[in-house]
């Protein structure tokens, strides 16, 4: 076994990749994390999906490659240009919504939405707002954070606050959790109850 992606691409992938390289984002998804995200999808028909940080829309095209058609898709970031990117290429797919918007006032304006499956690649709804993200988690859906294990990219004291974001979701006891040392350091939970 190796780690080797056989599974098709998403169509857009290629295109957004380039486009996401001449932006100068830097915080994209790894390509790994990518491949989780559309097999975790692939498990929710006709769910609703909720991503936190869609930045150019590189995961963005992973998770909507997994969904069927019935599904829907929120994707919510703060960065105009970048979003552009993804609006692009991935906007005609009527299964998925690009939401302008910064995610504190995006998750207070829609606490009473439920969703079957949140990404959080952001502050919000990760190290910020965790307990506002995971009220909107419908028991048996899924939670999912990549960027666990140290990162180049990380500010000082940054290692804290993962650890710290750890703990607490170690604490929960309405999560069962998965901590995966492999890509960039996911954590996949589920909610019970």
């Amino acid at each position: 076994m190796t780690q080797d992606i056989l599974q098709p691409f998403p169509k857009a992938y290629s295109a957004i990749d380039e486009q996401t390289r001449l932006s100068g984002f830097t915080m994209a998804s790894d390509i790994h994390t990518c491949s989780l995200l559309k097999t975790l999808a692939a498990s929710k028909p006709g769910g609703r999906f909720l991503e936190l940080g869609t930045g150019t829309g590189l995961s963005t095209s992973w998770i909507l490659d997994g969904m069927d058609e019935d599904s829907v898709l929120i994707s919510v970031d703060n960065d105009a240009d970048f979003l552009r990117i993804a609006a692009h290429y991935l906007g005609q797919d009527p299964r998925v919504s690009l939401v302008h918007a910064d995610g504190a006032d995006w998750l207070s304006a829609n606490s009473p939405e439920k969703f079957d499956y949140i990404f959080a690649d952001t502050w919000h709804g990760k190290y910020l707002m965790l307990d506002e993200a995971l009220n909107m988690l419908k028991p048996g859906g899924f939670y999912i954070i990549d960027d666990m294990m140290p990162q180049p990219n990380w500010p000082d004291g940054h290692d804290e606050k993962a650890k710290n974001l750890i703990a607490y979701l170690d604490s929960r006891n309405d999560l069962v959790l998965t901590k995966q040392v492999w890509a960039t350091g996911i954590i996949l939970a589920v909610k019970i109850g």
